[in-house]
């Protein structure tokens, strides 16, 4: 299915309308777009969103709870957009295009997320922090494409895709406006994620833990055919 790209935006006042919640997030990551995260204080969070320092503590209790509530929005705004056209897709597609439209909802954003990846790369606690965020956001992604989520095993889907998506967001950010390249990068990972997690689908039949599980299917399927005997 075509994708209509979304345009980089030029960072843009922070509407005095909006909820101080919001008006800090967007300070935030306008900040970002300026300087790395380790350098942005809670001092100029605070002027840049016209709100005093006692709201934002009010309202977050760290910089971290920021980039977290930041991506509950994404979250939010991905699932609220229903797409019928494709729902008789392949559950492939169905992510591709879900996460397609998480990143061109970001598009105005790359300046703030490549100044975050850089400061990752140099920062573990950081990194383990945003990997936290992301996780969660992709059990969101997976459950808006209609691929299990729950349990160990979805557990195992969202860290996945969130590695993922981390690679692609290293694309995403230096793409130009028709997003060109980072589709063929999000084709190439999920493709790569696709058979990485057939190999981990089929490492779980094999260990203890899955053979269990098998093993409890089949009683509770032979407790069915006794039942309906």
């Amino acid at each position: 299915m075509a994708r209509r790209p979304a345009r980089e935006s030029v960072t843009k006042p922070i509407d005095p309308a909006l909820p101080d919640r919001d008006k800090i997030i967007a300070a935030l990551m306008a900040l970002l777009a300026e300087k790395r995260f380790e350098a942005i204080g809670f001092n100029e969070i605070a002027a840049r969103a016209g709100v005093s320092l006692a709201t934002i503590r009010e309202e977050f209790g760290s910089k971290i709870a920021m980039l977290a509530a930041h991506a509950k929005n994404l979250d939010r705004k991905v699932l609220a957009e229903r797409t019928p056209d494709m729902a008789d897709e392949e559950p492939r597609e169905r992510l591709f295009d879900v996460l397609m439209r998480r990143l061109e909802a970001m598009a105005g954003e790359r300046a703030a997320i490549r100044s975050l990846l850089r400061s990752a790369m140099i920062d573990p606690p950081l990194a383990l922090a945003l990997n936290s965020i992301t996780v969660r956001s992709q059990q969101w992604m997976l459950a808006a494409a209609g691929i299990d989520a729950a349990g160990p095993g979805g557990m195992v889907r969202a860290q996945g895709l969130a590695l993922l998506y981390s690679r692609v967001l290293r694309t995403f950010v230096n793409d130009d406006d028709d997003n060109a390249r980072t589709m063929a990068a999000l084709d190439r990972e999920l493709d790569r994620g696709g058979r990485l997690l057939r190999m981990f689908d089929g490492l779980c039949r094999l260990t203890p833990f899955g053979r269990a599980r098998s093993r409890r299917h089949a009683h509770e399927d032979g407790d069915d055919e006794m039942v309906t005997a």
